[in-house]
């Protein structure tokens, strides 16, 4: 892998822009030459989740921006809105709210930025597997 790789990925507003994340995300990182398909799988759930919340609840059009850097990647959302997410205690009949449960428990860390009038929530992928 080369040392530093950036790039940013305009997703669609609304419906498809999670599964278009995932998809772009996959074809990025396999061009990178990540292909552990374990760890792709926790990167791809991630963003799936990282962009769901900002199509939900962050104004829509989500911007996808990875960073690769000797062995650690950096993925971040961009969205519209200021408000910052917060992890919620789960109700284990409730059909939503488990997104940043899921981040906690697959990123190495997470946190949020402010970028103008909205935000970019950031997750620092566990470092690629050696080998």
């Amino acid at each position: 892998m080369v040392s530093e790789l950036n790039a940013e990925i305009e997703l669609p507003d609304g419906h498809g822009a999670a599964s278009a994340a995932r998809r772009a995300l996959r074809t990025l990182l396999a061009g990178w030459g990540l292909t552990d398909e374990d760890w792709l799988y926790d990167a791809t759930l991630i963003v799936s989740e990282l962009v769901t919340n900002a199509v939900r609840h962050g104004g829509g059009c989500p911007a996808l921006r990875v960073h690769a850097e000797d062995g650690r990647v950096r993925l971040s959302v961009a969205d519209r809105s200021s408000r910052v997410p917060h992890r919620r205690d789960i109700d284990e009949h409730s059909a939503g709210g488990r997104g940043l449960v899921f981040v906690d428990a697959f990123a190495h860390t997470w946190g949020v930025r402010r970028e103008g009038e909205g935000k970019q929530v950031w997750v620092r992928l566990a470092p690629y597997p050696a080998g």
